[in-house]
């Protein structure tokens, strides 16, 4: 008995594991199978976001580096067209007061020529007012020629005077 092969005991064996291996592949390895192939799917899932993230973090740093040179560029473009619009300015005001100056400067030179031109007026008037009190008073008098030069040198002394 030692040596002999059990037939039977052989093919029930064979039996049992068909119906064990039926019965675990239908209410274990499938369900297994499928809760593996969900974690799967789901770690695929996962690496795919994490590199299309990383694609997006990619993008969006190369975004912001563009609008931070284009941020540069337009503040040096505000701060040359201030330099610009100052030395422009500048420019304006100076030509503006040396405009103002020469303008005040003219006006002074007219009110100083009005002014010496009425003196002189003035001083005209005098002298011929006074030449006719002189001449009047010489002819009063009836004086000789020295008395006259007095009174000349007289009343030219209170012109100078008057003025």
């Amino acid at each position: 008995m030692g040596g002999l092969f059990n037939w039977t005991s052989f093919v029930i064996q064979i039996i049992a594991f068909g119906i064990l291996y039926l019965l675990l592949s239908k209410f274990a390895f499938k369900p297994l199978f499928g809760i593996m192939e969900k974690r799967r799917q789901m770690v695929k899932d996962q690496m795919d976001s994490a590199e299309k993230n990383r694609a997006d973090a990619a993008q969006f740093l190369e975004d912001q580096k563009q609008a931070l040179q284009q941020a540069r560029k337009e503040a040096h473009d505000i701060i040359e067209l201030a330099k610009s619009t100052g030395s422009k300015q500048a420019d304006e005001i100076v030509t503006a007061a040396r405009n103002e100056a020469v303008r005040l400067k003219d006006e002074a030179l007219r009110d100083i020529e009005a002014e010496k031109n009425k003196a002189i007026a003035s001083l005209k008037a005098q002298v011929s007012g006074l030449s006719v009190l002189i001449a009047s008073k010489i002819i009063e008098k009836q004086i000789d020629e020295q008395t006259q030069s007095q009174l000349v040198d007289q009343y030219l002394q209170e012109v100078g005077k008057k003025s």
